[in-house]
């Protein structure tokens, strides 16, 4: 990890950006990313594909750090960059409508991720699929153990991307390291009750709704097993929501006792997102790949251009059967 610091600041001008629709993990590292950066006299700009969820903008409340990318306006900005970061993302084609001109920008290319297999498309990578959080990883990174003076808005951020991608400290890999960072970040001026009330209290009357249309569609496979949810474009419609509402959606068929693996599917407009949960052993990451997607052990997801929920669930949950009972391959 030692030649991060040295080759950020070799640098004056970054452009940081980050996934299709971000969420807390991959916008508070950016935004700490970002904080530290222009503490340091640098020129930075985070620029993302996708507008900032609700849910999320406390984090960024005026608005003007965080920029949804338009080509006739930040098309120039990434090809005049020194530095472009990806950061909780792992392969350009995850900045959908950014990719072209991310790739094309001559402008030194580097990658902070905490999931598997990542593109090459990077001249250096930062990457450790141990770590809880890319907010986790960035704090090691820059080595906020030992800045005592870390500013309150770093701090908040990085808080928000441990937070939500620990599952609020409930998934695995939450040791007693990411504890001690914890408390680090509370000392520097992180408010834990006001940053869980932003992320999930702060829900809108459509989205209870739309939870009650999703948990009515539950079904059970896979001797019980596998429990999945959809979401319908007229779900959504219906309730007057969006894609973004159903952040955390998997953690309701998670719930169920003796449930293993849990997915979600979302009718998007141009096809069907899925978002795989799985308990031990079950490699959802390898059921992700079956469709296109990635993602760790754990906690994956795909996307699938051009195909609705009613085709393509019987063949995910006939593939997900599949990895009940699966066994490294040492072991098998």
């Amino acid at each position: 990890m030692e030649p991060l610091i040295p080759l950020l600041l070799a640098y004056d001008r970054f452009v940081l950006t980050t996934h299709v629709n971000p969420d807390g993990d991959a916008l508070g590292s950016e935004l700490a990313l970002a904080s530290w950066l222009t503490a340091r006299g640098k020129e930075v700009a985070i620029i993302n594909c996708s507008d900032t969820p609700a849910v999320y903008r406390f984090l960024d409340p005026d608005g003007t750090t965080v920029r949804k990318y338009d080509p006739q306006v930040h098309d120039a900005m990434l090809a005049s960059a020194d530095v472009i970061i990806l950061v909780d993302a792992n392969h350009p084609e995850r900045t959908r409508q950014m990719q072209g001109s991310f790739t094309r920008s001559p402008a030194l290319k580097i990658c902070i991720d905490h999931h598997l297999d990542p593109g090459q498309f990077a001249n250096h990578y930062f990457i450790d699929p141990d770590a809880t959080s890319t907010g986790e990883l960035l704090y090691r990174l820059l080595d906020c153990e030992h800045d005592r003076n870390l500013p309150e808005g770093c701090a908040r951020a990085l808080y928000c991307a441990i937070m939500t991608d620990t599952g609020s400290f409930r998934f695995p890999r939450t040791d007693p390291a990411v504890h001690r960072i914890v408390a680090h970040l509370l000392e520097a001026g992180a408010d834990p009750v006001a940053i869980y009330n932003e992320v999930y209290n702060r829900w809108t009357t459509g989205r209870i709704r739309l939870l009650g249309e999703t948990l009515s569609s539950l079904t059970l496979t896979g001797n019980d097993r596998i429990a999945s949810v959809a979401i319908t474009r007229a779900m959504l419609e219906q309730t007057g929501t969006t894609e973004e509402d159903t952040d955390n959606f998997t953690s309701y068929p998670m719930s169920i006792r003796g449930v293993e693996v849990g997915i979600v599917f979302v009718e998007v407009p141009d096809g069907t997102k899925m978002s795989f949960r799985s308990h031990g052993s079950i490699p959802v990451n390898l059921l992700a790949r079956e469709f296109g997607g990635n993602g760790h052990k754990n906690a994956s997801g795909a996307r699938v251009t051009g195909a609705r929920i009613q085709e393509l669930l019987p063949k995910v949950l006939a593939a997900a059967e599949k990895y009940l009972d699966h066994k490294p391959a040492s072991q098998s």
